[in-house]
């Protein structure tokens, strides 16, 4: 009988630790964020507080679910957040512009894909040593959480966009929530009347149907382009330039959309690599639709005529 019970405490015991381990399998999370907050301009001595506050900007991003699904550990997204302190007060009061990138891997490859490589100049918070740093779909905490939640559903949205047409959707209506609850904010970068490319314009193309072609675009060039080539790259070149007419097209019926410049940011230099090895007619085809549609990166695109 003592025999038994010491099994069945055994057993017991190791149930117990599978149920633990299934426990963290479940609540592994989605983002596996980098976090650097740069104070360059700002004279206070006591910088401690920095360290802090990007140690729980680190622990909010990654320690967070922010997609429904459950993503192993190599699944996490990859993504940076590089905040740069222009002003402090020395107390709560936070001046700050923010990069902002994420990549996903390209299959067959050790390659990873910038699709989002994004600069918020107007990342201003407030924020206490020690404070937690609490968020909620459904209203508005801090503008830092919001921030960062904000972002959070865009780098997921974008991320699900490339691997699964249109399945971004949910995560760009999160964020259409995150600007909604932040209306009444005196923090810049929510409104719709403060500039054309700001937050609240980006979620809005992501969700107007209008922008639906460009994130079609966004599917065919990562799924159907990029991850074809580690196996047959000419198909997937072919497939990567065959988007171009459709993000033309776009251009010229909302010129100068934000989300159109987004997608360049990201990819202006990759589209130079993976087209300088095209044909020439191709190379030139691809020159003539590249600077009319993104003439900020044209000395990057010279090379494709020149190659």
């Amino acid at each position: 009988m003592q025999k038994n019970n010491g099994t069945n405490i055994t057993q017991r015991f190791a149930t117990l630790i599978l149920l633990l381990l299934s426990v963290t399998v479940v609540s592994a999370q989605d983002l596996n964020a980098r976090v650097q907050i740069l104070s360059p301009q700002v004279q206070n001595t006591n910088k401690r507080v920095l360290g802090v506050l990007e140690g729980a900007i680190r622990d909010f991003l990654n320690g967070r679910k922010w997609s429904a699904d459950i993503l192993q550990n190599q699944e996490r997204i990859d993504c940076s957040f590089v905040i740069n302190i222009i002003e402090w007060d020395g107390s709560s009061n936070f001046k700050a512009e923010a990069q902002i990138v994420s990549s996903r891997p390209v299959y067959g490859t050790s390659y990873n894909s910038t699709i989002l490589n994004l600069s918020d100049k107007e990342f201003n918070f407030s924020y206490t040593e020690g404070q937690p740093l609490d968020y909620s779909d459904q209203v508005y905490n801090s503008n830092l959480t919001s921030l960062l939640a904000y972002y959070a559903y865009i780098i997921t949205g974008l991320d699900y966009d490339t691997f699964s047409k249109f399945s971004g959707s949910p995560y760009y209506t999160k964020a259409q929530t995150v600007v909604n609850n932040a209306q009444n904010t005196s923090f810049p970068g929510w409104k719709a009347f403060e500039t054309l490319r700001n937050r609240y314009w980006l979620v809005e193309n992501f969700t107007n149907k209008a922008y639906t072609p460009l994130r079609q675009a966004l599917y065919d060039y990562h799924r159907n382009g990029l991850d074809v080539m580690a196996e047959n790259q000419a198909k997937g070149r072919k497939q990567i330039i065959d988007v171009l007419p459709q993000l033309q097209k776009i251009d010229r019926q909302r010129q100068g959309s934000m989300l159109n410049q987004v997608f360049f940011t990201a990819k202006a230099d990759e589209l130079v690599n993976i087209i300088s090895q095209a044909a020439p007619k191709d190379r030139m085809a691809a020159y003539n639709i590249l600077s009319a549609v993104d003439p900020s990166n044209i000395t990057k695109y010279e090379l494709l005529r020149k190659n």
